[in-house]
């Protein structure tokens, strides 16, 4: 019997996604609260809300959703400004007046290269708070290296990956992936390759939906049983 057998829930994310960070929140506080938490496996995949974004663009982040979205500045502001208060109340800090909107591309496949090394939700904390409190530019490969030490990573390897194309085909294949899927819009919480939940929802929407898959998984996959061990013999003759 596999004793590390667990129920996967696959996350798919972008981390210049405001709603990805608070979404984490809320989905990791059902995951404190379920019961067989350790049995669940968390698997974090890549994908960009906007691969066109070029170095030196020199917007600001309320210019950059005003021009995507098509419209005003101050409207830009005060959407954030709710956004920020949507973090506040999931216990996080967003200082969208410091944000740099960078291209993802090089920072999904420094996740990647941490998901081998099981750093992956590491790596997402890690770079979420880096964009949305701190300010920090992800696309700046120094700053990628010096976030993916301060998680465990080896310099040399954060170097060799950003140097080349490693991880790139990952990443595609995790987008590709979520378009094959129906995701239309990050995060997206899928449990158990059966059901899935679309957005930063509150916790106990993820608390339904992951006791409800964990249930249904584990009707074909039993728990090991635990055994007490005792005096006893076996077939060979050997008592103890």
């Amino acid at each position: 019997m596999n004793t590390t057998e667990k129920m996967k829930v696959e996350i798919w994310s972008d981390i210049m996604c405001p709603f990805c960070y608070i979404g984490k929140r809320k989905f990791e506080k059902a995951l404190q609260q379920f019961s067989d938490a350790g049995a669940v496996e968390v698997e974090w995949h890549s994908f960009q809300l906007d691969p066109s974004i070029e170095a030196g663009h020199g917007k600001n982040l309320y210019e950059y959703l005003s021009e995507r979205k098509g419209i005003s500045y101050e409207h830009s502001v005060q959407m954030h400004r709710q956004v920020t208060q949507m973090a506040k109340e999931a216990g996080l800090i967003y200082n969208f007046d410091n944000a740099v909107v960078a291209n993802s591309f090089d920072a999904h496949r420094m996740i990647q290269l941490a998901k081998k090394h099981n750093l992956g939700d590491e790596a997402e904390e890690r770079l979420f708070k880096a964009y949305f409190t701190e300010g920090k530019d992800f696309s700046d490969h120094e700053t990628l290296v010096l976030l993916g030490q301060e998680i465990g990573l080896q310099e040399n390897d954060i170097r060799q990956v950003l140097a080349s194309d490693d991880f790139g085909y990952e990443v595609e294949k995790d987008i590709q992936e979520a378009q094959n899927i129906g995701v239309r819009g990050v995060p997206f919480f899928v449990f158990n390759r059966k059901y899935a939940v679309s957005g930063a929802q509150p916790s106990e929407v993820f608390s339904d939906v992951l006791g409800k898959s964990f249930t249904e998984w584990r009707n074909t996959h039993p728990a090991p049983i635990e055994v007490i061990e005792g005096p006893s013999c076996t077939p060979e003759g050997d008592c103890n």
